[in-house]
């Protein structure tokens, strides 16, 4: 059985050996038009997304796209295209537009 501690666990390491944490990191918070909310950390060493929603932590796997890129796992479909639009699908739910949250 796979941890779920296992994405966590991996970025923590990650963040802890690198020596910049701004350098080697991009965190993005993303609001949709569905209501949903979630944070997706993008490192430099890692093609995956590691994305946190619904009160979970999801490590997403980097897939071949055309016109964008497009991370899925775990029911979670996250979709960039070339113009920087988000998309997300996720817990049985239909496809939501989603706009960055500027902090």
């Amino acid at each position: 059985m796979i941890s779920r501690r296992g994405p966590i666990l991996a970025g923590a390491l990650l963040v802890l050996s690198s020596s910049g944490v701004s350098a080697q990191t991009g965190f993005r918070t993303f609001e949709c038009a569905d209501g949903a909310q979630f944070i997706v950390a993008f490192y430099r060493a890692d093609p995956n997304a590691h994305i946190q929603i619904d009160g979970k932590s999801v490590e997403l796997r980097k897939r071949i796209a055309i016109g964008g890129q497009r991370y899925s796992a775990s029911g979670v479909d996250l979709r960039i295209n070339k113009l920087g639009a988000v998309r997300i699908k996720h817990a049985r739910r239909p496809w939501a537009t989603c706009r960055e949250v500027k902090q």
